[in-house]
């Protein structure tokens, strides 16, 4: 009669017999025994040994038997899965034999010097019988976990990959695949960054250098690639995704350990690589001590809170241990959804939340009188532009005239820092949004040439992930079928991630000492349409058949490229090779009596006159495919 192993031996408890389990090991135990008196007699006996071995033996079985049950039972190493027999079940095996063996030594010793001085067993038939029992316990889950999976693998063509890391996350990944037999892997190869590691191999698999993967997938043509790696260098990753998506190799990623159940993870929770993963780098190294002698017990002003960048910051913040942080924004849901956040993750009890509009002085003012802040960050802004080129005058209002009042109000309370949150599009403006950013700027460094507040300004690039950004748009776009739309083939743009651009804040916090502007070393720009080429490939879809990108034209104020530092302006370095400092032109006092001017169109609600304005304060201020274009002339 046949035996079906893998409904007796792989099904969980509720489908399984479990007693067959216990059966099947007190019959290898009794075989271990058996071949113990075998090795003992050295095979050959004559019948008289044989009978008057038994004889003793009789006694002694049913004992040995109980024993062996008992143990077994306790130790429950007939729960485990037989198809998924893992460390933790052989050393459940080996230690239930232990004590077996010890408690059949145990009592022998006192039948043999308080009874009839007779051992239960022999004690060389003890120790072999106790290798024997190991051996064909453990060599039985094996054989049938291997029977399982050559029965139960996949039927049909099995799909070739290769394991990107031939660390410990790549060898689990490996053992998750094989044990998930439906999907039918093949394992190729582990390509690894690790020189010393190539020609290696990792439980049968050969592990080759991460330059080899080209010729990898020119030889053997695997369907996709798994990183398997749980701080990979960001910058390694992306050569090597280039590499598969010119060889149409699928490439997918193991989640952070956070993300694994109980510290396990199944073949399900293996995702796409998200192209956030690739754009970001290595997140910038802070001088820890500095940032939380300025941190630590002070009073922390956010404004904007509730956004990307404001929200952002408040989480590195929360680290430094501050006596208060008050976040400030007007926007009531997002507020109240972070502050939830903020709560769930077991934050301490020093969080203020404070809904307010920065345009406002009775409000603000309030803000500053009763938690009265010792530093200040400034996030709080309109930053999208082709609303603020149709809306000049809430960019004015908001964009200048709010962030006027708050650095008019760190002054008069005597904040100890100020940090404004500024943009790349105040550099050379081609839009209102980016001029009204540059003019906050000014008003910041005019006012830090006569107050005892420490005015200091960052500049960032796009940040992924944010509100508005390009990724989440083209996500939401190939999620729809497409098209994706591109404003132009050759627009170019620095991206940098959340994480990066907040400790870009507390570094420059830390280092300025007022007036400076401080950007950031971005690296190389990357182009629009690329990057959307890239999320298609990405996403396993195939461009021009599945999914196309559409070219819509410029917005009204977008620029083809982003610049970090006007023409008028050069860099000095700082003691952080990520961040430089803007060394500005000299703005003029009377700027303060333009930039006033410009805030009191607003009442008139004259988009024309208040640009004109705008240009006027801001001289390379040049509009680009904008109605305002026309006041350059």
């Amino acid at each position: 009669m046949a035996v079906n192993f893998n409904r007796l031996f792989s099904l969980p408890s509720t489908s399984t017999p479990r007693w067959i389990i216990i059966v099947v090991d007190l019959v290898l135990s009794l075989s271990a025994l058996f071949a113990a008196y075998l090795i003992r007699f050295d095979v050959y006996s004559n019948i008289s040994e044989i009978i008057t071995e038994w004889e003793v033996l009789r006694i002694s079985l049913p004992f040995i038997l109980l024993t062996k049950l008992s143990v077994f039972y306790l130790f429950k190493i007939h729960k485990g899965l037989i198809r998924y027999t893992s460390f933790e079940d052989i050393r459940r095996i080996f230690f239930a034999v232990t004590v077996s063996t010890s408690i059949i030594l145990v009592i022998g010793l006192v039948r043999y010097h308080y009874y009839d001085e007779r051992y239960l067993l022999p004690m060389s038939v003890l120790f072999v019988e106790f290798l024997a029992s190991i051996l064909l316990l453990i060599g039985f889950r094996f054989t049938v976990k291997v029977f399982y999976y050559e029965t139960t693998k996949g039927k049909g063509e099995e799909k070739p990959i290769i394991i990107y890391g031939a660390g410990v996350s790549g060898l689990i990944t490996k053992r998750t695949l094989e044990r998930d037999t439906r999907l039918g892997y093949e394992l190729l190869a582990f390509i690894d960054d690790n020189k010393k590691l190539s020609g290696n191999r990792l439980e049968g698999t050969t592990v080759y250098h991460t330059d080899d993967l080209e010729k990898l997938i020119q030889d053997y043509q695997p369907k996709e690639l798994i990183v398997a790696i749980q701080h990979p260098d960001k910058a390694k990753v992306a050569k090597v995704v280039d590499v598969c998506l010119k060889y149409n190799v699928t490439v997918q990623t193991v989640p952070n350990l956070k993300s694994w159940i109980n510290g396990e993870f199944s073949v399900k929770q293996i995702q796409k690589v998200n192209i956030e993963e690739l754009l970001g780098r290595d997140p910038i190294v802070l001088d820890q001590q500095k940032v939380e002698a300025q941190i630590n017990r002070k009073r922390i002003l956010v404004t904007g809170a509730a956004g990307s960048i404001g929200s952002g910051l408040v989480r590195q913040l929360i680290k430094y241990n501050p006596e208060k942080i008050i976040l400030l924004d007007q926007a009531e849901s997002a507020l109240y959804d972070f502050h939830i956040e903020l709560v769930q993750n077991g934050n301490p009890s020093n969080i203020e939340v404070v809904i307010g509009d920065i345009r406002s002085l009775e409000r603000i003012e309030n803000v500053f009188r009763t938690f009265q802040p010792q530093i200040v960050f400034h996030a709080a802004a309109y930053k999208h532009v082709p609303l603020m080129e149709l809306n000049p005058s809430e960019a004015i209002h908001t964009n200048v005239k709010g962030s006027k009042l708050l650095i008019d109000l760190a002054d008069a309370y005597q904040i100890e820092k100020f940090v404004l949150i500024s943009t790349d599009k105040a550099v050379n403006p081609t839009n209102v949004m980016g001029a009204s950013k540059r003019i906050a700027e000014m008003y910041a460094q005019l006012k830090n040439n006569h107050s005892t507040t420490q005015y200091i300004t960052t500049r960032f690039g796009n940040v992924l992930g944010s509100n508005g950004s390009v990724i989440p748009l083209f996500k939401k776009q190939i999620a729809n079928g497409g098209p994706i739309t591109v404003t132009d083939e050759n627009v170019t743009r620095f991206f940098m991630t959340i994480p990066e651009a907040c400790q870009l804040v507390l570094e420059a916090g830390t280092m300025g000492e007022g007036g400076e502007i401080f950007v950031f070393d971005m690296g190389e720009s990357v182009k629009i349409i690329d990057l959307a080429k890239k999320m298609v490939q990405l996403s396993g879809l195939e461009l021009g058949k599945d999914i196309e990108v559409k070219v819509t034209g410029l917005r009204p104020g977008e620029k083809l490229y982003e610049e970090l530092l006007a023409n008028e302006e050069n860099t000095l370095p700082t003691h952080h090779p990520q961040i430089l400092r803007a060394k500005l032109r000299e703005e003029p006092p009377q700027k303060i009596e333009e930039i006033n001017r410009l805030i009191a169109l607003f009442d008139g609600q004259d988009n024309v006159e208040m640009v004109k304005q705008m240009k006027h304060i801001v001289p390379e201020f040049k509009s680009n495919n904008s109605t305002y274009s026309s006041l350059d002339a």
